[in-house]
């Protein structure tokens, strides 16, 4: 009988269950190599027993730990979230665990958390962005361990990505914006420095800009943190500029809701008197009022991508692969059309 008093065992779990102790491991391990009435005879043991694996054994025996790091820039807005969900939910699957962490922008911080998920044995490592010391990279190669950078792609970059093209991505929605008769184009961005996703947004509303005949330096856009607080007090600014902007284009959907703010403040209705976009399709861009006309970012799909391509990096002790994701540009409410002079 089983002293009460001490944690249970493998050996409690499989008299528990009527099967060998070996069936009770692969149920916990392999659990696709055993049939389902087992597993769940195993999993009822488990439960009413309180077991819990002590899996120090197994990571010493493959020398992994089984765990990869995401270190995201913010934890105080949606915009990673359902990228970083899709990605757990794929480790998962895959008998991996997630352990996150955010640099608040910081690349220090971000440095430091990077060395500290690398020493508590972290399998991978997920990076937003390319922008960091190339230092970083020398010791992640030196210390032998797979990263991956997601929500940007840059071709020419020499580390993985699963990501997508901002700078295209934010081109696209200015080309439509000037081609729906905008001329006096205002942006509201995130801080650029050490944001290479920022920093390629305002390149890309400037090459449709340039590509249509408008003074891309004209744009002089305000960068701000990513916040609604920020976004409403940045637009107040641009607001009492001479000529006032016709379109706000905004970094991301926070700082774009921030902006409807900043309009509903001045007394103004979007777009009757001023049109604004948002960037990344969160759900925020659905339930703002007007619904945002925004860039859609494949959020969980680019999850479960960088997912499965980094666990396959370190299974099977390979380099890594980039690949761009499409966006698209989502037609909403916050935008107006511009008659031309003739019409």
């Amino acid at each position: 009988m089983r002293d009460l008093d001490s944690a249970p065992t493998l050996d409690d779990v499989a008299n528990a269950a009527q099967v060998s102790t070996a069936t009770v491991s692969r149920c916990i391990n392999t659990p696709d190599l055993v049939s389902k009435p087992t597993r769940d005879r195993v999993n009822a043991a488990i439960l009413s027993l309180g077991y819990t694996p002590n899996f120090a054994a197994r990571f010493m025996a493959v020398k992994r730990t089984f765990t990869i790091g995401a270190i995201i820039p913010t934890m105080e807005n949606a915009i990673f979230a359902r990228g970083l969900q899709a990605f757990q939910g794929a480790l998962q699957q895959r008998g991996f665990t997630m352990l996150v962490a955010s640099s608040a922008y910081s690349a220090k911080a971000e440095e430091e958390q990077i060395r500290t998920l690398v020493a508590r044995g972290a399998d991978g490592l997920l990076l937003i962005g390319h922008d960091r010391d190339p230092a970083i990279y020398d010791y992640l190669a030196r210390q032998q361990v797979p990263f991956l950078v997601a929500w940007s792609y840059d071709e020419t970059a020499a580390v993985p990505s699963i990501g997508f093209d901002n700078r295209a991505a934010m081109r696209a929605l200015c080309q439509q914006i000037i081609a729906m008769g905008h001329r006096d184009i205002a942006m509201i961005s995130g801080v650029s420095g050490q944001n290479d996703r920022a920093r390629m947004r305002i390149a890309g509303a400037r090459d449709a800009m340039a590509a249509h005949g408008l003074d891309p330096n004209s744009l002089a856009p305000v960068e701000v943190p990513y916040s609604i607080a920020d976004g409403a007090t940045a637009f107040a600014g641009l607001m009492a500029r001479q000529p006032r902007p016709s379109v706000v284009l905004c970094g991301n959907d926070v700082l774009a809701v921030g902006a409807l703010r900043g309009a509903r403040q001045l007394g103004l209705t979007v777009p009757a008197d001023v049109s604004i976009t948002g960037f990344d399709d969160i759900e925020l861009a659905q339930v703002a009022s007007p619904e945002l006309t925004t860039v859609h970012v494949p959020h969980r799909k680019m999850g479960e991508m960088a997912a499965e391509e980094l666990v396959a990096m370190i299974e099977e002790k390979r380099g890594g692969i980039a690949h761009c994701l499409a966006t698209s540009v989502v037609n909403r409410a916050s935008v107006a059309r511009i008659p031309a002079a003739s019409d």
